[in-house]
């Protein structure tokens, strides 16, 4: 199977001969020129501290970003691709909407007062310009590659890639600013305050959230059509509305002074203003996953080849969680190699099902059904031959448990830390 038809692959040369492309190209190297030229005001002025910053949001854009990439798992939208919407995010977006929020708040003050600008201006001019221009980076994505746009699912990934982007360029921006703010000089103190405040607290549901918001709207669509044009593009404004309000909602006056000083009241701001997107699009992400699933899960049982996948392996490759499961049950069973022979496998699958809706006469004889069966072989002379969950074992609830300790430890600390108590 050639790269030209491999799912996951985007060949240059062929959006190259697409004028979005260019356009979009040129977009973004005039906002990396923008960046560089800001990110050399930081470093001549601020060198310790800039390269803290950088340093450590750029680790934290890793777990979210691999956290992002694995919402899709039947059907991983092309690493380039990938790239392009986190780009689009922190050098298109930020650029943009930097200038633009500036001259909202401005006419915010004119037309109506100063006070209502120093209240509700961030509130109104920042999610207005930056959620429109975010959104257009899954827009640009659906001009370039169409193709690769083929669920809602795809539409949350690459709109939480741009959310994303923008969020870690933003907080660099913001970490540098409270430097500044500080005037103590090159301090790194600072930029660990914005770290905790805008990494730890805000990450969750902040621009990754909205931007997925936004991007399901985009994606459903371009996805469905066979519904009207009308309520297609009623769902994505009502998309790209949820996210204008979610984002209002966060930087909103409302609980500005909080509701007291300990951390309980912190954490009590923080669910008010950031559960209901959270939940939202979570409920968004199970759906469109199951609706994927059963999609290609239907593909895959039309084999009725156990080489290739057997009964019980369509019910686990269709869930997440039986997925994850049946890993854990192969490295306990048969070791590391084994866990990683099944996960390769379920990768193997999963390609093989979207080999099959796009040609199913040749599935049997692709690349993904090649490795389907070497990766089988290699788990049978490992005596675990299929991938399949096992037990639940009291090891994963304890697991989970103090990992979920450890998480809500962390954010406790960094409540105390920033609110006393």
């Amino acid at each position: 199977m050639s790269d030209a038809v491999r799912p996951g692959v985007v060949r240059a040369a062929a959006l190259a001969h697409k004028p979005a492309f260019w356009v979009i190209l040129a977009l973004l190297a005039a906002g990396g020129l923008r960046i560089a030229q800001i990110t050399w005001r930081f470093l001549d002025a601020y060198p310790i501290a800039t390269l803290t910053a950088v340093v450590l949001f750029a680790l934290l854009a890793v777990p979210f970003w691999l956290f992002v990439s694995e919402l899709d798992f039947l059907e991983r939208e092309p690493a380039s691709l990938r790239v392009l919407a986190f780009a689009w995010g922190g050098l298109v977006a930020t650029t943009v909407s930097i200038p633009a929020s500036t001259a909202l708040d401005n006419l915010i003050a004119k037309l109506g007062s100063p006070a209502l600008a120093a209240d509700w201006g961030a509130a109104l001019a920042g999610p207005t310009v930056e959620e429109t221009v975010k959104t257009l980076g899954v827009v640009a994505i659906v001009l370039i590659a169409r193709a690769q746009v083929n669920s809602v699912l795809d539409g949350v990934v690459y709109g939480a890639l741009v959310g994303l982007g923008f969020q870690i360029v933003e907080d660099v921006v913001f970490a540098i600013g409270a430097v500044a703010q500080a005037g103590q000089g090159d301090q790194v103190q600072p930029v660990v305050t914005t770290l905790l405040v805008r990494g730890f607290l805000a990450g969750v549901w902040s621009h990754t959230l909205f931007g997925a918001l936004a991007g399901a709207g985009i994606g459903y669509l371009v996805v469905n059509p066979d519904r009207t044009r009308r309520h297609r593009i009623g769902m994505a404004a009502l998309a790209l509305f949820g996210a204008w309000a979610s984002h209002v909602l966060w930087n909103s006056p409302f609980f500005r002074d909080g509701l007291g000083n300990g951390a309980l009241a912190l954490l009590a701001v923080l669910l008010f203003k950031g559960l209901p997107p959270l939940l939202l699009t979570l409920y968004l992400v199970r759906r469109a996953h199951d609706a994927e699933a059963a999609y290609y899960v239907a593909k895959l049982a039309t084999l009725r080849d156990p080489s290739l996948i057997t009964p019980d392996e369509l019910r686990v490759l269709g869930s997440g969680s039986r997925r994850a499961a049946a890993r854990r049950h192969a490295g306990a069973r048969a070791g590391r190699r084994a866990r990683v022979a099944v996960r390769r496998l379920q990768r193997a699958q999963a390609r093989l099902a979207v080999d099959l809706s796009r040609a199913p006469a040749q599935a049997h004889e692709t690349e993904a059904a090649s490795e389907v069966r070497a990766h089988r072989s290699r788990l049978e002379s490992l005596g675990h031959p299929e991938a399949v969950e096992g037990v639940r074992s009291w090891r994963h609830t304890v697991s989970t448990a103090g990992t979920t300790a450890v998480a809500i430890a962390v954010i406790w600390v960094a409540l105390s830390a920033l609110g006393g108590g």
